[in-house]
């Protein structure tokens, strides 16, 4: 649906998906890249892809639960959009370092070959995460697209109620 709000709403909406694609692209894409090329001679670039993103992804959600007392309808609705891929993403880290304690268990403990291990690592904690990074910069692009023509997905408003907003068309938007 499309809604009569103001250009400065529009902008205010657009700051946790804009804050959300930094993280996964600025930082696991690009940084991370980057910083694993130095990571032979210095280790300490590699360890803040992990901080930082922890930092940005514990401020979405602590900013999401705030903006419900604190921001329009709007833009509440966009923050709690960003939180709900953010706490995905979460659960996809989560899984990755499972599997990395799993396979560091199993190589230590258990005598598993090495490359055993990396096929473990690499098919059920990095692609995944792979995936799952690729399909959110989809998503949050197309709700970074979406505030700016100041709509919202019909399941976002109908789970928070417009208070009164005005629709200006309504249309089926896929989330």
């Amino acid at each position: 649906m499309k809604f009569q709000i103001s250009d400065a709403e529009s902008h205010r909406a657009k700051i946790p998906h804009e804050i959300f694609l930094t993280n996964l692209i600025g930082n696991h894409i690009l940084w991370f890249i980057a910083a694993l090329g130095m990571a032979k001679t210095y280790w300490q670039p590699l360890a803040l892809v992990p901080l930082f993103s922890v930092a940005l992804l514990v401020y979405t959600l602590w900013r999401a639960r705030l903006s419900r007392q604190r921001d329009s309808w709007f833009v509440m609705c966009h923050w709690q959009i960003c939180a709900g891929r953010s706490r995905i993403f979460i659960i996809m880290l989560m899984l990755a370092v499972t599997v990395s304690a799993l396979g560091w268990v199993a190589y230590s403990r258990f005598g598993l070959m090495k490359e055993a291990v990396y096929a473990l690592i690499g098919g059920l904690g990095i692609l995944p995460i792979m995936v799952t990074v690729l399909v959110l910069i989809l998503m949050e692009s197309d709700a970074l697209h979406q505030a700016a023509l100041h709509k919202l997905p019909d399941r976002i408003a109908g789970r928070y109620p417009n208070p009164g907003v005005p629709v200006v068309e309504e249309e089926a938007l896929q989330d």
